[in-house]
């Protein structure tokens, strides 16, 4: 009876084993399937992370002027000075002494610099010595002819009375005439020895560096043991020059204006210019000249432009945008909306999917930002959708998007 019992019980199915197997499975299953998430996460994060980079260039949106003169024309460009130069000696020698430093104003004719002058003073010293030589062999020469003159006198008197001969006479003559010309050529001699002297003084002079005009020292090139040579083009220890001076009185912009727009601006043209730095400070001017030629490569035409306010933080190789500026008209409606939107180079803005969007900089990342493009003055478009202040991609290179990672040019 218990063997058949024990029979039974072996031939009895076993509901809950694959119902465990199954859930072992479905365990299994769902873990690849994780692990499948993961690494395709993982690829994705490594490819936008190795993707490369675009370089572009920024560039900020700027609110429009709300009043006073119209702006016909607007162009960028920098400040540049027209009265620069790079000081150096007129000589090659070794610096003892340079007096600048950066920042420093200087005044016409200030010491700047002092070069080793020891074979300049022995110079000097050489050349008045011969100049003394020279001289003192005048003196004598004026003393023999003196006594020669009258040598020649008591022989004209003798001859008179007939108590010399006549070519004694003759002799005394020609004597005198001699010495009168040896005479002549000392003097001519003490005139070259003087010459020497002078000479020897400027060379002296050439070892004192001096300003040129008065301005501020922007660069200190060279320092106390470095040898300057005019002649050398610079390396090691030889400099060509010992600073750089800028007058700052003769600060002005230099603008490139698209040829296209250049019959809108005129000499004496009012302007207004905004410096990067400062986009809030208005800077009034005007123009001071077209240059008559344009720039085969960028199809420009470079334009002149006076800063009529001068200011301490106005310097050299500033960016600044100007608006060339005619007299604004008189409207019938008191009170008139003031300008919307802000300007951005036109060529900020790209389409896609049908739409205009501007890149907005976001840390090494950009964001495509939707705007609505309104009217064009020279090289910047006015635009809605972007707030002032905002630095955008100057030129989107082909093939950038939304969330591109982007390497900005300095």
């Amino acid at each position: 009876m218990s063997e058949r019992s024990d029979l039974l019980h072996q031939l009895r199915i076993d509901r809950e084993a694959p119902a465990a197997a199954s859930r072992n499975r479905g365990v299994l299953v769902g873990g690849v399937v994780v692990l499948l998430l993961v690494a395709l996460a993982t690829g994705a994060w490594w490819f936008l992370r190795s993707s490369p980079a675009f370089e572009v260039e920024a560039a900020t949106a700027v609110a429009p002027a709300a009043s006073g003169p119209a702006a016909v024309l607007q162009a960028t460009g920098y400040v540049v000075a027209r009265r620069q130069a790079t000081v150096s000696a007129q000589i090659t020698g070794t610096l003892v002494d340079v007096l600048i430093e950066e920042g420093e104003r200087v005044e016409e004719g200030q010491v700047l610099a002092h070069l080793e002058d020891t074979a300049q003073q022995a110079a000097l010293a050489q050349a008045k010595a011969a100049l003394g030589a020279a001289e003192a062999q005048l003196a004598q020469f004026q003393a023999e002819l003196a006594q020669s003159r009258r040598d020649l006198a008591r022989a004209e008197d003798l001859a008179a009375r007939k108590l010399v001969s006549a070519q004694a006479v003759e002799l005394a003559r020609t004597q005198v005439a001699m010495q009168e010309s040896q005479l002549a050529t000392q003097r001519s001699q003490v005139g070259v020895a003087r010459a020497a002297v002078e000479g020897a003084r400027v060379q002296l002079d050439y070892c004192t560096v001096r300003a040129p005009f008065a301005g501020v020292v922007i660069a200190k090139a060279a320092q106390v043991g470095e040898i300057v040579s005019p002649l050398s083009a610079g390396g090691g220890f030889t400099r060509t020059g010992i600073g750089t001076i800028v007058d700052m009185d003769s600060l002005e912009v230099e603008v490139d204006v698209n040829e296209s727009y250049i019959h809108r601006v005129t000499s004496r043209q009012p302007t207004e210019a905004v410096l990067d730095a400062y986009p809030d400070w208005k800077i009034p001017g005007h123009v001071i000249a077209i240059i008559p030629t344009a720039d085969r490569s960028k199809a420009t035409v470079k334009v002149r432009v006076a800063l009529d306010q001068k200011d301490a933080r106005i310097v050299p190789d500033m960016g600044v945008r100007v608006s060339f500026l005619e007299e604004a008209k008189p409207v019938d409606v008191a009170g008139a909306a003031p300008p919307t939107g802000v300007l951005v180079q036109a060529s900020a803005i790209a389409s896609r999917g049908g739409h205009e969007i501007v890149f907005v900089l976001d840390g090494d990342r950009v964001r495509a930002r939707p705007v609505t493009p309104g009217q064009s003055s020279g090289d910047l478009r006015q635009v809605e959708g972007l707030a002032a202040g905002m630095r955008v991609v100057r030129v989107v290179p082909e093939g950038m998007d939304d969330g591109a990672r982007v390497k900005v040019k300095q």
